[in-house]
Order: structure tokens, then C-alpha cells, then sequence
């Protein structure tokens, strides 16, 4: 992974454009995503998890990968497949349960606890240099990650380098977006693009909160953190008006990653500095 920098918890578009490469990869079957990990990537040390244990005679569905090398240990969750009831099942299960730092949507965590073992063992296992350790996905791949990085930080106290998602879903209530941002908030960074309607879900009146550091691409693809919410619903309202007439819903058109991995690319090359791009509170 050229320009990756492995060291840093600062922001790097190139560290976000790579991550993001890794949440789109996941979606593809472990032969394809093993290929790239160790031939295009570089990264020889691979293993691809899945929930196969049944709990209460249901499956979470719950895929990843971690791929790894001298210096870094990268793991992304894939997200929602329609296609499997499993996925359907861990959104919907929508109540709040008590979790790492906070109360957090029970799909979700059942979701991390049926691989949370092995993946906790595989981590172990490719950490052999204390290289450093990155998480990512999109949808429900993000929730998930953003879960497990709580799990490491509240009941472990393992270092994590970075966490970056795409398009994801609130995970926990107003204590566990608190005590997250206490811990993590500089090293978490949750991309919204435009009018994606998952990142919306489940509702703040079901007592949900987000965390982390937002960064928001605009219908140009252009990103901006922190925006004044005037602002993100005149550009909420452009992003509807240029797709008037169009085939597909832009809020669920603007949920692909193949979107997110534009605004990425269109990002990376960027020589901003940190303290330009991200402002903190």
C-alpha cells in the first residue's frame, strides 16, 4: 500500500483512500480479496472470518477480513448484502443492550460477539512486531468495526491506530458516543456522502447518537468536516434536484461505496494539512 502511513493517528487521505479500498474489497469472495491483500497489496499475512456458529438457531451473517504486514494489521467488516436474511436480521434488531463504554444496538453487538473470538486470536497472531492496527467498513461493516474498536479500547485497553468508515449507521446512545469520543474521537473519522440516508438511521429519537470526527462529501465530491447544518441541507436539497427524474433514489444511490470511493480518490492527491482539514471540538 504506497503512501500509506502506518505511524500516524492523524488524518491521511491517502490512509482514508486505502482503508476505503479495503471496505469496498471485502465484499468480494476471500479467494479475490486474498489475491489482492498479498499480491497487489503486499501484505502476506491473511485470514478471512465468518459467523458460522449458530446462536439461538440464527447465523449473524457477520464477515471479515484481516490482512497484514511488517508494519500495519488492517481488518474491514463488509456490509449489508440484501441478498442474506442474516444482514436483514442484525439491522433490524434495532433495541439497545448494554456494551462496551455505553448502551449499543443489540444486532449490531451480537453481530461482533459471534466472531469477536477468532478474531481476537488472529489479531494476536499477525501482531507480532506491534505493528499498528486499522479498522474500516461501509454500512454495516462500519458499525461493526466502530463496535469492536470500543470492545479493544474499554475491555482490553489495545492500542487502535485508526478508524475509518463509510456511510455507517448510528451503533449506541448518547453515554457510549461520549465515552467513545473521550477515548477515540482524534483517531475516528466517519465519511458521510451527500444525502445517504443509512448514516441517518437509527433514529436520534430511538436515543441514538453518533461519534467520531465528520467528514462530509458535498454533491462535487469535495470534503468538508464539521459543516453548519444550514449548509449540509442546502447541499441535502441540490444533491435531490440533480438527480429529479433519474432512475434510483438519491439517498440510496449516494449509500454505494463505489460513491464513497470517488469522493476518496477525488481527495487523496490533496496537500492539506491536517489543521486545515479537521477541526476537533
Amino acid at each position: 500500500m504506497l503512501n500509506f502511513n502506518s505511524q500516524t493517528t492523524r488524518y491521511s487521505p491517502w490512509n482514508a483512500y486505502y482503508l476505503g479500498q479495503a471496505s469496498s474489497l471485502v465484499y468480494e469472495q476471500s479467494s479475490i480479496i486474498q489475491k489482492t491483500t498479498k499480491i497487489q497489496w503486499q501484505m502476506p499475512k491473511y485470514k478471512f472470518i465468518q459467523d458460522l456458529h449458530k446462536d439461538d438457531d440464527e447465523i449473524t451473517g457477520t464477515e471479515c477480513f484481516v490482512a497484514g504486514d511488517e508494519k500495519k494489521i488492517i481488518v474491514s467488516f463488509r456490509g449489508t448484502q440484501v441478498s442474506q436474511k442474516e444482514d436483514i436480521l442484525t439491522n433490524i434488531n434495532l433495541g439497545l443492550t448494554d456494551g462496551p463504554l455505553g448502551k449499543v444496538h443489540r444486532g449490531f453487538y451480537r453481530g461482533v460477539n459471534s466472531v469477536w473470538e477468532e478474531l481476537l486470536e488472529t489479531i494476536n497472531e499477525f501482531q507480532d512486531r506491534g505493528q499498528s492496527l486499522w479498522f474500516t467498513g461501509h454500512s454495516l461493516g462500519g458499525a461493526l468495526s466502530h463496535i469492536v474498536v470500543a470492545k479493544l479500547i474499554d475491555e482490553l485497553d489495545k492500542p487502535v491506530h485508526g478508524l475509518y468508515t463509510f456511510g455507517q449507521p448510528r451503533v449506541g446512545n448518547k453515554t457510549f458516543a461520549r465515552n467513545f469520543n473521550i477515548e477515540f474521537k482524534s483517531c475516528y473519522f466517519r465519511f458521510v456522502n451527500n444525502n445517504d440516508v443509512v448514516t441517518r438511521i437509527p433514529l436520534r429519537s430511538m436515543f441514538y447518537r453518533h461519534a467520531g470526527t465528520f467528514l462530509y462529501f458535498d454533491t462535487d465530491k469535495v470534503l468538508h468536516s464539521d459543516l453548519h447544518w444550514w449548509y449540509l441541507f442546502v447541499d441535502s436539497v441540490e444533491g435531490i434536484l440533480e438527480e429529479f427524474g433519474k432512475i434510483g433514489l438519491d439517498n440510496l444511490k449516494d449509500h454505494s461505496m463505489s460513491d464513497y470511493l470517488e469522493g476518496l480518490e477525488n481527495n487523496k492527491t490533496l496537500q492539506i494539512r491536517f489543521e486545515e482539514l479537521i477541526s476537533i471540538n
